[in-house]
């Protein structure tokens, strides 16, 4: 007998039952039932049993046109499934009854407990196998505990276009740059094309593969991961990924640039020559770039309130210098005398259609204007001035390896004395000429005669 109190048995195989029980059998008077279950029009009969002085229930019904028998050592047991099986003959399902009561109880149980979540047992299973697999030997409660842990502080689902659109928005309001905004949207539009969803769901994979079948020079390429990463850290600070972990831009490792980049600067003589044909109103753009080494893009965002003429420094805060540090710049003797003639209230470059202008005045002098040269030059003979590379890293906003390695004597000490020995010359003030700004072209008195 099972462990569960009852034992089912069919009139199959009994071919070898004993003929001594066969002709007790026969002798014996044919007895009626014990108890009858009805349900409907089902009948299902008991029958009790005497064994050795144990008294059994024995419930007797025909199941797809064979006899079958189930007993019980209790009577309520047998009624009860005997009322169930009457209701699965009534009801045309009477192959349910293929299940034992402790199954049955089992399902019951199952339903009641799925029902609180109102999912079906069909479709737990089929999740749960679904599961199961993908966890292989891992616990189903313990990556779900780590799931919670990890996404539940996870506020809002966002698509990848909506970010890019409230990143810009706030990056404009913070005061960011045209340039910089301009390189964010162009670069991240293209990234919301390629993945219009939500963002939780790009891997790493996705994004080094979409990164890589642009097929531009890693150069390039790495500018645009930059941006790709600027957008998942806002996507983070914003609750829309997990801040316990790398982001998926993040995790892609960073690209190895050959810096082919020249270190292009000009030589004192050159750089008079430009600052004593400027007019006053881009005299600003080149004297404080030539002698701070400021970048252009953070002179863009600073106000002559910045410059302390008494104490000899220009105060560059965080939030306006690239690194995101705040630096102090010294105010060089010479870059005082270009500057303490000059008005100075409201913002250093008014505009930034200056540059075009300081950029035509360098051709109309036939001149190139290499690529951060202003910066470039001034790092170059402030290394060989003070012979300090910690001392120019500081100042320039620099780390002081990049110092060592690309700027170390470029310059004598004299070339340097030279570059910081640059003053206005005399009338520099009334310096005039003209600026078609359309055609982007600069023409110094006597050239348009000539």
């Amino acid at each position: 007998m099972s462990t569960d109190g009852y034992k089912m048995v069919t009139n199959v195989g009994n071919a070898s039952a004993s003929s001594e029980k066969s002709k007790r059998a026969e002798g014996r008077k044919k007895r009626g039932p014990f108890a009858e279950v009805k349900f409907g029009s089902a009948v299902v009969p008991i029958y009790r049993t005497e064994s050795k002085g144990r008294v059994r229930y024995m419930l007797s019904f025909h199941r797809e046109g064979r006899r079958e028998r189930m007993i019980f050592s209790q009577l309520d047991e047998a009624k009860k499934e005997a009322k169930f099986v009457a209701q699965r003959i009534q009801s045309g399902m009477q192959h349910v009854t293929d299940l034992k009561p402790h199954e049955r109880d089992n399902y019951k149980k199952a339903v009641e407990l799925l029902d609180q979540l109102g999912i079906p047992l069909v479709a737990a299973v089929e999740d749960y196998v679904q599961a199961r697999k993908l966890a292989e030997n891992e616990s189903l409660t313990s990556m779900a505990n780590d799931y919670r842990r990890v996404f539940k502080p996870l506020t809002r689902r966002a698509t990848v276009p909506e970010l890019v659109a409230e990143m810009l928005a706030a990056k404009k309001q913070d005061g960011a740059s045209k340039a910089y905004l301009a390189n964010l949207k162009t670069v991240l539009t293209r990234f919301g094309i390629a993945f219009p969803g939500e963002i939780l769901g790009i891997t790493s994979s996705e994004n080094d593969g979409w990164l890589r079948g642009l097929n531009l020079a890693p150069k390039a390429r790495s500018g645009m991961l930059i941006c790709v990463k600027v957008l998942f850290s806002f996507a983070r600070s914003r609750n829309c990924l997990p801040a316990e972990q790398m982001t998926a831009a993040e995790q892609i490792k960073k690209m190895k640039v050959k810096n082919d980049e020249d270190i292009s600067t000009f030589t004192p003589a050159e750089m008079r020559k430009i600052l004593h044909a400027a007019p006053p109103h881009i005299v600003p753009i080149l004297a404080i770039g030539a002698f701070t080494g400021i970048r252009m893009a953070e002179l863009n965002r600073i106000s002559w309130s910045a410059f302390d003429l008494d104490r000899g420094i220009i105060e560059l805060r965080a939030g306006q210098a690239k690194t995101a540090s705040r630096r102090l710049i010294p105010i060089t003797d010479n870059l005082r005398a270009w500057i303490e003639p000059l008005p100075r209230s409201g913002k250093v470059v008014r505009t930034e259609l200056l540059h075009r202008e300081v950029t035509a005045l360098v051709r109309a002098l036939k001149m190139e204007w290499p690529r951060n040269v202003l910066r470039h030059s001034f790092i170059t003979y402030r290394v060989a001035k003070v012979k300090s590379a910690d001392q120019v890293a500081l100042e320039a906003g620099n780390s002081p390896s990049v110092i060592f390695k690309n700027y170390r004597e470029l310059a004598t000490e004299e070339q340097a004395d030279e570059w910081f020995g640059i003053l206005p010359k005399e009338g520099q003030w009334e310096n005039t000429y003209q600026w078609d700004h359309r055609a982007r072209i600069v023409t110094l008195p006597g050239q348009a005669d000539s």
